[in-house]
């Protein structure tokens, strides 16, 4: 990290600007938050550097726990200094020192506040109940409850559980209302009396008519339908009156949209628009502020402003003007948020009688002052500051929102008194729940009054003893967990028994590293704590660790002593060792000593610090502890990289030297542990006898790789290799060998000295367990080209010489009578087994259908035609995707000048009768890789995958939404979007055909 800031030149680039000043801001921070515990903790432990471990006493004991600190004073510090077990400041007396507040002692708000106010009776919520069974009973009750409880809000539960909705769900405002209308309409219709059964259509059904006027005729039809509501177009729009119109316009039917006309029994031009019959008393306006988004697939939010009045005149739009027209605002429903997907619904609500507007936000109901509708801070969240609009004037009477989502006029002739009697067993219901609540808050009242007491008493006693909380020079004293103290002083979370086992040592006493988070206080106060309280272990003097202390007080005069030790033993390494009195070391570990001694170093003072297999109070398991163990093994310690693996010295004298005796016993005293070999010290004999038995294989297989090379040069060049599709004349049989071990051999042959000798065949692997071949004649020439090598009659002979042979494959052509090659006959020995080959393609078709992450290719079609891959790859083939291939053709390990077959980088796995063969790409003298051609690009798929997923990669990839893409592989169109890659035949390496409408 930088220890300065950067320069100006540089600060002003903005990228360094947000990373690079940051980062030293904090590295600042850090630095000088760890200041004054660094400080401590080297003047804690400033005597080891003249007191040698033996020597340690009580005084440098009681220095490395810092008991002599000075406590610091209140006012003094402004947080607590952890290093300083002393301070006792700012740990959370600030709380109970002061003046005290009652209300601190108890976390119960006041019941009074529950209670409804003067303006409360227009909430529009419901209590949970169990009489009302259905939705009209519970909506009977919810009006009663709003009408008389004393409640300040209503819990709506009940009734939620009644409609049978799901509270975890996010419900559309607009679509609830369209839900509960007809439901209510659907259980009202059931009632004998007329007025009720059609409250609901008086209150909020009109009626408006599509009608259609051809324009050659003029014969105009007409089609009448009910509506609750109206969805306003708000696209483009700024007024609540342009989207009424919008929505009432008229649209020309031409063209392919032309309109059958009966009179004229032909397709005709024509006009449709709507025309308002009658109007409702309320006046529900939806505004459809979520839209579908084309690009991304999903819906989104308008953010924009739509202005409207308090009063709505409708005449202008209404086919029949005699009638009375004009709306009052009433009600405005807001969306809170961003997303179409989540956010947050606040309504306010104008009462009729009064003329007096509220808003309501779940259990929050607030008056509007001035009789004035106020929207206020639901504007400012509509969208990120760096798009936000400019909010338009609004005239008298007139308001601007850009998130207004539901607009309830009413119409203004109505009676605005209205005078309802809660019928009498409603009205013991309400009185029960009353009843209820004021027993709540009396219960209340009373847990309140009891955790004041308890308040009290506890601030009296934090007073008394806060004041006796530190321990005086001479006394006696005990250390206790910082983090409990903190406890004790929150009384919101009360204090558990004390737990001091995390901070002991391996001597079971406390751990001189553990001081950082202990303090220490008088003994009296200990004595009060663990009596109250209980726990332990109590960590008073006795439980200073002089053991701890010493191991520590070593391992830092070792480091302190280590840079001296460095420059001597550099010194002695300069001179030339004469005799039998040196000894060997490791080059490597000469390179290292320094950084693996302090690693060392630092090792042992870890251990120490977490000796007691605890670190802040967790265990350690066995199995990570074993798995370090593992680890740290697999590193080399000092002088190890000399050592055999049988425990002696290594043979290679260019990995070792030989170092005097006065720098080999320096090192000891680092690693007292290191292997020593004396100079005069013989090498290991077993290493010895493996050399010249290695450098007799090495010379072994180099002969035997040459000579197999020698005699089957066709076969290590694949030059001239025979071919199933075009059967050679030169003779009428071949023979077989898996592939797997023409790469092995080949393998063996070009790197003699670092891979195995090739002993067998192995043909048993394209066998079946009856004995039987495994592929067919067809196969060979196409998809199982890759597992197989076709071998010459003489090649197989010197083949019978060189390796064990299991089993002989051979194919015999017997010429068709005429000399029609079409209609030669194929034969195998052994003979196909065709249950065995039938299990291979099940397990084949299986596991093309199972794959995961595997690269398809979507070809987008142009004009209706598809460009041919084959046609010209070489102009559709982009330069690095050339490049891509020839590096994918290109052999395992070092190049070979010999080795020219394009087909040597294809890594094969080894078949076995278990697993068959696996899915593989094809070919084997050519790349068969995909060449992607124009309008065409790869996407990563997963047979599980639906087909809808895909549609949204695919949407991303060429900007064309789901329902614009028609998509069909090998001439099958893909139309359900549920079924899964798999089932519908998308394979790796499939191309898929993509037609956009």
């Amino acid at each position: 990290l930088p220890s300065r800031p950067p320069s100006p030149a540089a600060v002003r680039c903005g990228r360094v600007r947000c990373v690079r000043w940051l980062r030293w801001l904090r590295w600042v921070r850090s630095v000088s938050a760890m200041a004054p515990r660094l400080q401590l903790e080297k003047a804690a432990w400033r005597w080891t550097e003249t007191v040698p471990p033996e020597a340690v006493a009580q005084e440098h004991i009681e220095a490395a726990y810092r008991v002599g600190l000075e406590p610091c004073q209140r006012g003094a510090c402004r947080r607590n200094c952890r290093g300083n077990p002393n301070c006792l400041v700012g740990i959370g007396e600030h709380v109970w020192l002061g003046e005290i507040d009652e209300n601190s002692f108890h976390n119960i708000d006041d019941p009074n506040c529950e209670r409804r106010k003067k303006f409360g009776n227009v909430a529009l919520q419901c209590w949970r109940l169990v009489l009302p069974q259905s939705i009209c009973e519970h909506l009977q009750y919810l009006f009663a409850l709003l009408q008389n409880s004393k409640r300040r809000y209503i819990d709506p539960s009940g009734f939620v559980k009644a409609l049978g909705l799901d509270t975890g769900q996010q419900q559309d405002a607009q679509e609830f209302s369209k839900l509960f209308m007809s439901l209510l309409e659907d259980t009202l219709s059931k009632q004998k009396n007329p007025d009720v059964r059609n409250i609901v259509q008086k209150q909020f059904c009109g009626e408006y008519a599509y009608v259609t006027v051809c324009n050659q005729c003029g014969r105009e039809s007409k089609l009448v339908s009910k509506f609750y509501e109206l969805e306003l177009n708000i696209q483009g729009h700024k007024q609540l009156t342009d989207c009424i119109t919008e929505f009432l316009k008229e649209e020309k039917l031409e063209g392919d949209n032309r309109y059958f006309c009966e009179t004229c029994q032909s397709k005709q031009n024509a006009t449709r628009k709507i025309r308002l019959l009658s109007l409702p008393c309320t006046l529900n306006l939806q505004l459809m502020r979520f839209v579908f988004d084309r690009q991304t697939g999903h819906k989104k939010k308008l953010n924009t402003y739509i202005g409207f009045s308090e009063l709505l005149d409708m005449e202008p739009f209404m086919e029949q003007k005699n009638g009375v027209y004009v709306y009052e605002l009433s009600a405005v429903l807001i969306h809170r948020g961003v997303s179409a997907y989540s956010g947050h619904y606040i309504a306010h609500v104008k009462d009729p009688q009064t003329g007096e507007w509220y808003k309501f936000n779940d259990e929050d109901i607030e008056k509007m002052e001035g009789k004035k509708l106020q929207l206020g801070i639901e504007e400012d969240l509509a969208e990120p500051s760096k798009s936000q609009t400019r909010k338009p004037k609004c005239g008298k009477g007139t308001h601007c929102s850009r998130n207004a989502y539901m607009l309830v006029y009413r119409l203004q002739t109505r009676e605005k008194s209205l005078t309802v009697e809660v019928p009498a067993f409603l009205q013991e219901l309400v009185e029960r729940d009353n009843s209820k609540f004021e027993e709540w808050c009396n219960e209340m009242a009373e847990m309140r009054k009891q955790s004041v007491a308890r308040g009290k008493i506890k601030h009296e006693e934090v007073k008394e003893l806060y004041k006796r909380l530190p321990a005086e020079a001479g006394s006696p004293y005990d250390f206790i967990s910082l983090e409990w103290l903190q406890k004790w002083l929150d009384e919101s979370t009360p204090p558990k028994p004390i737990d001091n086992t995390a901070c002991l040592c391996s001597h079971g006493k406390l751990h001189p590293d553990k001081i950082s988070i202990m303090k220490r206080i008088s003994e009296y106060v200990a004595d009060f704590f663990y009596r109250r309280y209980g726990g332990g272990p109590r960590l008073n003097v006795k439980a200073l660790c002089k053991d701890c202390v010493v191991e520590r007080c070593r391992i830092l005069r070792l480091k302190n002593r280590l840079n001296e030790d460095y420059k001597t033993v550099t010194n002695l390494l300069k001179v030339t060792v004469k005799g039998n009195d040196g000894f060997w070391v490791g080059k490597a570990s000469l390179r290292s000593w320094r950084q693996l001694a302090l690693e060392q170093l630092n090792e042992q003072d870890e251990d120490t610090e977490h000796s007691n297999g605890k670190m802040n109070g967790n265990t350690q398991s066995k199995d990570e502890s074993n798995e370090e163990k593992r680890e740290e093994e697999e590193e080399l310690n000092f002088n190890e990289d000399i050592v055999c693996p049988h425990g002696g010295l290594c043979i290679s004298e260019n990995e070792r030297r030989v170092v005097s005796k006065e720098a080999w016993e320096k090192l000891k005293q680092y690693f007292p542990k290191a292997p020593e070999f004396p100079n005069n010290r013989e090498c290991c004999s077993q290493c010895k006898i493996l050399e010249r038995e290695g450098e007799e294989n090495e010379a072994l297989h180099k002969m035997m790789a040459s000579e197999q090379k020698t005699s089957l040069q066709n076969l290590f060049h694949d030059k001239c290799r025979p071919c199933l599709g075009s059967w050679p004349q030169e003779t009428e049989e071949l023979y077989i060998v898996s592939q797997f071990f023409v790469e092995e051999w080949r393998k063996f042959v070009r790197r003699p000295t670092r891979c195995s000798p090739v002993s067998s065949v192995g043909n048993s692997a394209l066998l079946c367990p009856h004995g039987g071949l495994m592929f067919t004649y067809a196969s060979m020439t196409k998809e199982d080209s890759k597992l197989i090598a076709l071998i010459w009659p003489s090649e197989w002979e010197r083949i019978q010489k060189l390796f064990v042979v299991d089993h002989v494959i051979k194919i015999t052509r017997t010429p068709a009578p005429g000399a029609d090659p079409e209609g030669a006959l194929y034969t195998s020995e052994p003979q196909l087994c065709p249950e065995c080959r039938e299990g291979l393609l099940c397990q084949q078709q299986r596991d093309l259908r199972e794959y995961t992450q595997a690269t398809i290719y979507i070809h987008k079609v142009v004009d209706n035609k598809k460009v041919m891959k084959d046609a010209a790859p070489e102009l559709n083939v982009s330069s690095s995707e050339a490049e891509e291939e020839r590096e994918e053709n290109k052999p395992e390990g070092e190049q070979d000048p010999d080795f020219n077959q394009s087909n040597g980088g294809v890594k094969r796995q080894k078949i076995t009768h278990q697993s068959y063969i696996p899915y593989q790409k094809q070919g084997i003298r050519r790349s068969t890789r995909h060449r992607k051609v124009r309008g065409e690009k790869a996407l990563l798929v997963s047979a599980n995958q639906t087909l809808k997923e895909l549609k949204i990669q695919i949407m991303h990839a060429f900007s064309v939404a789901p329902f614009d893409q028609n998509l069909s592989i090998d001439g099958k169109m893909l139309n359900d979007d549920t079924a899964t890659l798999g089932s519908l035949g998308v394979i790796p390496e499939s191309v898929i055909l993509l037609k956009v409408t």
